[in-house]
């Protein structure tokens, strides 16, 4: 049976990097290009024409940009939108609200010496083939309806509920949206710190954290090489380091590094939840969230060993489940969550007050 091709409009003021990139996805028997836009007000007329499985929109262009045409596309049920963003901190802003109106993930655009081109062939590829399948686009839809918060699936009742003393969150595609849905619903008073890892590239971490501080009543800040560990503060791990804590005194303190182990996502989940289950042991609480791969299999293995509890995402409301998949069949979650209810369970594990819309 011959597959189907999925079908793409690719959207750039520059003529070369639509070609630049109609070449990356072209070199896939499964992927067509069915047309190309220099413009949002081109892009949104050739999705109405064209019904194209994919639209990759370049953030910043003259006349409608992409945030425009994105918002527009989405209003009109459109099909899934990828962002294409420079690595400067107007893209990353403007990606971050893209991604909020519904543009289902991004990429780094591939005309910089800073970025591997081979790496962003491959997840840009990826994304296309994942969000090109209508099941997908329609479940990344249901994760942007506003919808009242599912009941909460329970697994076993932790052992240490009450007790906890650290909060592990790791997430990928989706996960800005969905940790802003989390955050703003803790209150100021959240009683143990978190820390968070959000596969993105450099410079995005940053405006991440001060958009999710900006709409969340806990403090949350890009981490800091030595920063101490807080109560009702999030931190995230800076894109290009991996994020390790270590004990000394009694303070818990982040420590940045380098990547030894040469892994493909920097942070990773693994590397930070391992920490924190060697640091908390069963004071340990572990959430996965939405996001392409596995990885965060090896570091909640830690948390489990040492005797923390773990969360994860359910597949209606993850865009992508594949973490909370890989976490879930390898036996490591505790209890299968909606989106939604997630804040709730952690404050119901934490003791805290759940602050609902």
């Amino acid at each position: 049976m011959t597959p189907r091709v999925i079908t793409v409009v690719v959207t750039d003021d520059s003529a070369f990097m639509r070609r630049a990139i109609q070449k990356m996805l072209e070199k896939e028997p499964e992927i067509r290009v069915v047309g190309t836009a220099a413009s949002g007000e081109e892009a949104i007329a050739m999705v109405e024409r064209l019904r194209p499985d994919v639209v990759t929109m370049d953030v910043e262009m003259p006349g409608i940009g992409g945030l425009e045409a994105a918002r527009t596309i989405v209003e009109r049920h459109g099909p899934p939108i990828i962002m294409v963003s420079a690595l400067t901190r107007d893209g990353a802003e403007t990606t971050l609200r893209a991604l909020e109106v519904g543009a289902v993930d991004f990429i780094p655009k591939p005309d910089s010496a800073l970025i591997d081109i081979v790496n962003v062939q491959r997840e840009l590829v990826e994304k296309v083939k994942h969000f090109g399948s209508r099941r997908a686009y329609l479940r990344a839809v249901r994760e942007r309806t506003s919808v009242p918060p599912p009941p909460v699936v329970r697994g076993p009742v932790a052992a240490g509920a009450g007790v906890f003393a650290c909060v592990a969150i790791g997430t990928s595609t989706g996960g800005p949206v969905a940790l802003s849905q989390i955050l703003s619903h803790l209150p100021a008073g959240f009683p143990i710190p978190i820390v968070v890892v959000q596969h993105m590239p450099p410079g995005f971490t940053r405006p991440l954290a001060e958009r999710l501080d900006a709409s969340s009543s806990i403090d949350v800040v890009e981490g800091v090489d030595g920063m101490p560990l807080e109560a009702g503060t999030a931190i995230i791990a800076p894109a290009g380091r991996q994020l390790r804590l270590h004990r000394s005194l009694g303070t818990v303190r982040i420590a940045l590094g380098d990547d030894e182990q040469r892994s493909l996502h920097v942070p990773s989940v693994d590397a930070m939840a391992a920490s924190v289950g060697e640091t908390y042991g069963a004071g340990s609480l572990g959430v996965i969230l939405t996001g392409m791969g596995h990885d965060g299999v090896q570091g909640l293995r830690v948390i489990k060993e040492r005797g923390g509890y773990v969360l994860g995402q359910d597949e209606a409301t993850s865009v992508v489940y594949g973490m909370p998949r890989a976490a879930a069949l390898a036996g490591l979650v505790d209890r299968v969550v909606p989106l939604q209810a997630v804040g709730r369970a952690l404050c119901e594990l934490t003791g805290a007050p759940y602050a609902p819309d």
